[in-house]
């Protein structure tokens, strides 16, 4: 049986995750200030870690859901620490969508907490435990907005402003590729308790493949455009523009990338 001791341990919040948001900070407020030297580095460090953060977040919220809707394994699985390496694919889970950001700048969904569907009570609860995810994603974008659709961008140097923009990026299209209904992905989950046995059995071989599919299709222009498009309307109506996000994305890639002039125009004022 469960001391206190050891439910307290098991929701301690790890020194890896504390790393990883001190970085997040340090180099937010370099950012901010001008402080660093090269302020390509500290943009990639500053979205890179706040990128991490939200997959860490976004991964306990499967995990606390799940806790509450009556799978008590996850405590002693470590999810609730915030630790990445604690995720049952630290490589789906972190490497994959860090690597996806510096190659097109797009949020893959993250996915790698094993949850003990047997132990969840009911199908509403186990439709809450896929959606927690996303839905982290999405108030992740709100907050990071929050400057942006309230005005409040007096004082906010260039940089920072371009930085959370492209974060805000990340955040919507990982929401939304996380809630498409396609097996693998968290949308799926959501609508898989409510379908048949014999529906989730035809399925079931093919959700290893799911998001290698999503990623096949966006790489067709006109369902690429559609995303996209989708993904911009959302940003608009967070009063973030298309020129804030390119911005943000082009002083992210500068450390391997030339800045575009117009950018670095901008970034300069």
């Amino acid at each position: 049986m469960a001391t206190a001791t050891s439910r307290h341990s098991e929701r301690r919040i790890s020194p890896v995750f504390l790393g990883i948001a001190a970085i997040m900070v340090v180099t937010g407020w370099a950012v901010w200030t001008g402080f660093s030297a090269n302020l390509g580095l500290a943009v990639f460090l500053f979205v890179t870690s706040t990128w991490i953060v939200s997959l860490c977040l976004h991964e306990y919220a499967h995990a606390r859901t799940a806790l509450h809707g009556g799978d008590i394994s996850i405590g002693a699985k470590g999810y609730l620490t915030l630790n990445p390496l604690k995720y049952t694919h630290v490589l789906l889970s972190i490497v994959l969508p860090v690597v996806f950001v510096i190659m097109g700048g797009i949020g893959l969904p993250g996915g790698a907490v094993f949850i003990e569907q047997n132990r969840i009570r009911s199908r509403w609860k186990q439709s809450l435990v896929s959606a927690a995810g996303p839905l982290t994603n999405v108030l992740f974008a709100i907050v990071c907005t929050a400057p942006f659709w309230l005005g409040a961008l007096d004082g906010v140097p260039v940089p920072f402003r371009f930085a959370l923009a492209f974060i805000a990026l990340l955040q919507v299209t990982a929401a939304i590729l996380n809630f498409l209904p396609v097996p693998g992905l968290d949308g799926y989950g959501v609508i898989e308790p409510w379908l048949s046995y014999r529906v989730r059995r035809k399925v079931e071989p093919y959700a290893p493949f799911g998001l290698l599919a999503v990623f096949v299709f966006l790489f067709i222009p006109e369902v690429g455009a559609a995303f996209f498009g989708l993904v911009h309307f959302v940003l608009d109506g967070l009063c973030i523009s298309d020129l804030e996000t390119y911005c943000g994305r082009d002083l992210f890639s500068s450390l391997w990338q030339e800045q575009t002039p117009a950018c670095e125009e901008i970034v300069s004022w």
